[in-house]
């Protein structure tokens, strides 16, 4: 539109145009000027030409640090509430502190020298200061059982439980998820009528009585694995590094170990994963349900991806990440499981010693191990979370 009052220019043609007003003319160098500044923010990173800061590299975002401070500030007031827990009950529930630790035997004097040494006869608000002053150092009791420190025994009992509830979560992995991906790609046929019968086998079967069953088969009747123990007797254990046998054994070359301790292995873990296991192929088979209808998969099937690829790639991929969030509760039932199942297969793990602790009325060693086991279900937890923020952005939100 030409109004009558501005100024024309010619064009090339000779036709009039209207002269630019000068907000225009400043319009247009601003909008040059920042055509022409560098843009990192949007140029896809490249780690062999650029260095970015840790919160720009990508999935390693200014929220993800803020998700994972969040949570980590809430996994230690958990843990602050387990310690506060056992302070009440072993202080306060329990009417003669001094002689539960110290044990039925033990002599007045004995029970004197605790009575000083953990300031029961101070006010209640100190005395929690001072265990958890105690805890932070180390100082978790003395099991009057075994005569040998708390804190000590956990540390040497402990690994064997990792490696217990370590192989045991492997198993669940390795069999669950393929089991809810044939149940799920092969619905109301052989697959998915197999994949319901072992899963709800492995509901229904208690882990004592499969303890049995395996040990009858494999050990009595076929002699094929031993039926109790962590290493054979006749088979030197490798260098203490981190507890686990297999991976000790691994480290010091000691390949007769590694065999040894991987067949002590088969049946505690096996017995322990199947209930979990039926658990973990029926999450896998719903989610894998709703990901195979879902309108990105219909798209790559329309393109002609093979079948595997669109199972594995684009639906299973999706399919994950809601099963990831039980893995916290997953261990929890491990670790809760390993107590019977250490007991059965004989098993030196620290669901075994709390159990043994909890026979000879221990209580040191009963609340050292439940907090060890708290302790271990938060961590794991938190782990969780932070595998989980990096695999689905939207819960950093």
């Amino acid at each position: 539109m030409i109004y009558r009052d501005c100024s024309h220019e010619s064009g090339l043609d000779g036709r009039m145009f209207p002269k630019p007003s000068k907000f225009l003319i400043n319009q247009m160098k601003y909008e040059k000027s920042e055509s022409t500044k560098p843009k990192i923010a949007h140029e896809v990173y490249n780690p062999a030409t650029q260095t970015l800061p840790l919160w720009r590299v990508p999935h390693f975002s200014r929220g993800f640090f803020v998700f994972v401070c969040r949570r980590a500030f809430y996994s230690v007031l958990v843990i602050l509430g387990v310690m506060t827990l056992t302070f009440f009950i072993t202080r306060v529930l329990v009417p003669d502190p001094a002689r539960a630790w110290a044990g039925t035997r033990a002599s007045p004097e004995e029970i004197a020298t605790l009575t000083t040494e953990f300031h029961l006869r101070d006010p209640i608000y100190a005395q929690y200061y001072y265990y958890l002053n105690d805890l932070l150092h180390g100082n978790w009791g003395i099991s009057p059982s075994s005569g040998q420190p708390v804190l000590y025994s956990i540390e040497l009992y402990l690994p064997a439980t990792i490696e217990l509830t370590a192989a045991a979560f492997l198993i669940i992995v390795v069999l669950g998820v393929p089991l809810g991906v044939i149940a799920a790609t092969h619905r109301n046929k052989l697959g998915d009528h197999l994949g319901r019968i072992v899963s709800l086998s492995g509901v229904a079967s208690p882990p004592f009585l499969l303890a049995l069953v395996l040990q009858l088969i494999f050990f009595y009747n076929l002699h094929i694995l031993p039926s109790g123990g962590r290493i054979s007797p006749y088979i030197s254990e490798p260098p203490r590094v981190t507890g686990l046998l297999t991976v000790d054994s691994l480290i010091a070359g000691n390949w007769p170990a590694f065999e040894s301790a991987l067949a002590y292995l088969v049946m505690p873990a096996f017995a322990l994963a199947f209930l979990t296991l039926g658990i973990l192929s029926r999450l896998i088979r719903a989610s894998m349900l709703e990901a195979l209808a879902s309108d990105y998969v219909r798209t790559a099937k329309a393109k002609g991806l093979r079948r595997l690829l669109v199972v594995y790639k684009h639906a299973l991929k999706n399919a994950v990440v809601e099963p990831m969030t039980a893995l916290g509760v997953y261990v929890a039932f491990l670790l809760g499981g390993s107590v019977v199942i250490e007991l059965i297969f004989s098993w030196p793990g620290i669901g075994r010693y709390a159990a043994q602790a909890a026979l000879s009325l221990d209580l040191a060693a009963v609340m050292g191990t439940t907090l060890a086991f708290a302790i271990t279900v938060v961590i794991v937890n938190f782990l969780v979370d932070i595998l989980y923020a990096l695999i689905d952005p939207r819960i950093r939100l």
